[in-house]
Formats: structure tokens, C-alpha cells, sequence
């Protein structure tokens, strides 16, 4: 038992340095989109890992099946969350960093409306 201990520690802590550093991009990044993007990747995948740390450490407790349901559960919903956050942000009309190069979204929008016309 000693050994899944350690090696859920171990997973546990990782996950929380990828949850820290999440929480540092979104301080750090110029503007919504930048910032979801940092938020959304880092703490989906420190999430699953401080779940499955929880999971391996305690893995007599017999909640490991609740635990994978609440992995697949994040996994499945922070990506479609973040992007459907985005596309109504940049729908709202919220500007990119004046560092950004290029609106991919912007340039598909314009190319619609100029095939439908």
C-alpha cells in the first residue's frame, strides 16, 4: 500500500502544479481568449490527474469508479465549455491583444458571408 501512496502523491501533486500554473497563465496572458485558452488546458489536464492521485491513494475506499465518471466528466466538458465561451466572447465583439496576428475565426465569418452573397 505504501508504494500506491507514494505514487498517488506523487500524480496528486502534479496535478496541482498544472492547476497553479493555469491559474498563472490566466494572469499573465494579454487578453480572454489567451487567458481561457491557458485556463481551460492546464486545469482540465491538473484536474484528471489530482482526481486520479485521489484515486490511486485511496483506492480501498471504492470510489474509483466515481472518480473515473468525474474524469471523463471533465474531460469531456471544460474543452466544449472554453470553446463556446470563446465563440460567444469574440461573437460579443471582444477584441483579440493588440500582439495577436491573425483572427482565424474573423477570416472564416468573412468568407461565409462572401460564398452566401
Amino acid at each position: 500500500m505504501a508504494v500506491l501512496d507514494i505514487l498517488g502523491a506523487i500524480i496528486t501533486l502534479i496535478g496541482s502544479l498544472f492547476l497553479l500554473l493555469g491559474s498563472i497563465g490566466i494572469l499573465r496572458m494579454p487578453d480572454v481568449y489567451n487567458r481561457m485558452q491557458a485556463g481551460t488546458k492546464a486545469t482540465t489536464l491538473g484536474s484528471m490527474m489530482f482526481l486520479l492521485g485521489l484515486g490511486i491513494s485511496y483506492i480501498e475506499c471504492g470510489c474509483i469508479g466515481r472518480i473515473v465518471v468525474l474524469i471523463l466528466f471533465i474531460l469531456f466538458t471544460n474543452p466544449i465549455s472554453s470553446h463556446a465561451l470563446a465563440r460567444a466572447a469574440h461573437h460579443a465583439g471582444i477584441k483579440l491583444a493588440d500582439v495577436s496576428i491573425r483572427d482565424c475565426l474573423k477570416d472564416d465569418e468573412q468568407e461565409q458571408e462572401g460564398a452566401s452573397v
